[in-house]
């Protein structure tokens, strides 16, 4: 029989869906199994998921791909991890049984809490150590508010009966059957608990968000040992050996390993990342100060902007519109605007993100005429995903942090005049690579680094390989006009927000 050849399954858990994929050693699909979920919207500006429902997806869909790869005569040496951030989990540690559906990451619902943080006083402490701003998004206020509003929880949590994690510790969870609780450095990052200059859970902010310390899983490196999946849950044991939040994963996936090599990633929402090396720099527009990776004990940080609604836009004009039947069908429609018309469409559906941080600003389609029509709203949806990066890129340039080129990855990249129109507004050379699941690779690449199948971080760089590039062809008065009419937008829906300096 001929011996069979190596692979490594990446779990990638996302906002909208669940994806296995199998991955060669050598940066080739193998297999990929897919299932969407339900998203719950239980009042305007709250999102939760089915914590079940994620682990459902996630069993059913590694159960496939490890199939196929079985069929295609490969072995799965090892598991990655990587997963949408800072969706809350609280759960019971004895049973696993959760007190209350998973808190996503897009959701507002404590808003009020830190808006009444920001104005006692404690913004700038929780950014001198998380590199965050206090916002909805991170775990920390989600955490305190499932102890205040699930039946019994705080005094459960109290007596250390209840364990929180964001997604890769929920699956790390029910994997090993509930024998590691864990996360990595990455992930811990994304919580305004964790502090990123001492790489330790932070007493001081425990004590600030109300939350116990028995509750936190161990912080580990993204590469190594995270435990080994139950023979029951797969079919198989299989040790994870790799973890990283998704953006900080779509990073090693695109080889952004050197200062100033930077991607974004255009899913449901979209996100900047530009390495910025061994020490943390905090941005003074706004932009969040993070953990890229940590390796071998060593951390490598980066800056990054958090655009709320990208896909998810998109998905709107299919699903709340009626637009489009189907999401592909928007770059034909966009192509087909009046590109004079004047409209923009500002996709706060659950407030903006970076730089303004307005969790209260709410959508709007500005700039309608009498000959606006299906296509101008389009094409409006289509150039708000590239406003925002501009946005990002502006507070990046406003911080004094020299970018190159921008790496882009995920599902809208494969729009040829969204990334040609990237290019034109930021005035960068925007680079498409070969194989466009970043993310996914970048999981598989960290549990084959934990595994000892690959080396060092270089060999990501040798397996990277660039698929074309876009360069500015937009004249600059244009653009600035342009850029001018997008700010007027933004501003009629968040007054208070001045975004980069």
């Amino acid at each position: 029989m001929a011996q069979r050849k190596t692979a490594i399954l990446a779990i990638d858990q996302g906002t909208t869906s669940s994806r296995a994929v199998v991955f060669t050693d050598s940066y080739e699909v193998i297999a990929v199994a897919q299932r969407e979920f339900q998203q719950i919207y239980p009042q305007p500006g709250w999102v939760e998921h089915d914590p079940d429902v994620i682990w459902a997806t996630v069993r059913a869909t590694a159960r496939e791909a490890l199939a196929a790869a079985d069929k295609a005569g490969y072995a799965v040496a090892a598991i990655g991890i990587t997963n949408q951030r800072e969706t809350t989990l609280v759960w019971d540690r004895k049973t696993g049984e959760p007190v209350h559906n998973a808190i996503v990451w897009q959701d507002r619902r404590t808003a009020q809490t830190c808006a009444a943080l920001r104005e006692a006083g404690h913004a700038d402490r929780v950014r001198e150590k998380t590199g965050l701003v206090l916002d909805p998004y991170f775990s920390a206020t989600k955490i305190a508010w499932i102890l205040d509003h699930a039946d019994g929880a705080r005094a459960r949590a109290e007596a250390g009966e209840l364990v929180f994690g964001t997604v890769d510790t929920w699956l790390i969870w029910r994997l090993t059957g509930g024998v590691v609780h864990a996360t990595d450095a990455t992930n811990a990052s994304r919580t305004a608990l964790y502090n990123i200059r001492t790489n330790a859970w932070d007493e001081d902010l425990l004590a600030l968000f109300g939350v116990p310390a028995a509750m936190l899983p161990e912080v580990r490196d993204s590469a190594g040992e995270f435990g080994v999946s139950d023979a029951a849950v797969l079919g198989r044991a299989l040790p994870v050996c790799g973890v990283a939040g998704d953006q900080q994963s779509a990073a090693i996936g695109q080889a952004c390993l050197m200062p100033g090599e930077m991607k974004s990633t255009y899913g449901t929402g979209a996100f900047l990342l530009i390495n910025t090396g061994n020490e943390p720099v905090l941005s003074q527009n706004q932009l969040l100060t993070t953990i890229a990776w940590r390796i071998g004990g060593e951390t490598v940080y980066a800056l990054e902007g958090s655009i709320l609604s990208a896909g998810a836009t998109v998905q709107w004009l299919r699903d709340g519109l009626g637009l489009i039947a189907k999401a592909s069908e928007i770059e034909a429609l966009a192509a087909a605007a009046d590109p004079d018309s004047g409209v923009y469409l500002v996709p706060a559906f659950t407030g903006l993100g970076a730089p303004y941080w307005d969790p209260d600003a709410r959508g709007a389609i500005v700039g309608l005429t009498r000959g606006s029509g299906r296509a101008e709203i389009a094409r409006a949806a289509v150039d708000s995903t590239v406003h925002q990066t501009c946005d990002l890129l502006d507070a990046i340039a406003a911080d004094g942090v020299a970018a190159t080129r921008l790496r882009v990855d995920g599902g809208m990249t494969a729009n040829n005049a969204l990334m040609q129109r990237l290019a034109d507004l930021t005035g960068i050379e925007v680079v498409r690579p070969v194989q466009s699941e970043a993310t996914a690779w970048g999981a598989a690449f960290l549990a084959g680094l934990g595994a000892g199948i690959f080396a060092s971080l270089e060999d990501g760089r040798r397996l990277w390989a660039q698929d074309g590039s876009f360069t500015p062809a937009c004249d600059i008065a244009r653009r600035d006009a342009e850029r001018a009419g997008w700010k007027t937008a933004v501003g009629r829906v968040s007054p208070g927000s001045s975004g980069a300096a």
